[in-house]
């Protein structure tokens, strides 16, 4: 699976590398993403979802269900 956020739908970014000569070279900046594993009241089950830290801020504060369901309509939850 790639390196996506699936709540958010956050993905990796582009940007340069700048040395102090000012010579600029490619480089990505990944997302701060790490698996964790959250209790689905609703479904009475376990899921496990690749989550950015922006994404558990949003699940803190909507809820999971609710945050599931967002991500669902924007299509970044797949499963």
């Amino acid at each position: 699976m790639s390196k996506i956020c699936q709540i958010t739908g956050k993905k990796a970014m582009v940007g340069n590398n700048v040395s102090h000569s000012k010579r600029r070279t490619k480089r990505k900046f990944d997302v701060n993403l790490f698996t964790k594993k959250f209790y689905w009241v609703e479904q009475d089950c376990w899921i496990s979802l690749k989550i950015s830290a922006a994404g558990l801020r949003t699940i803190n504060k909507l809820g999971l269900d609710a945050a599931i369901k967002m991500a669902a309509e924007k299509g970044y939850l797949n499963a």
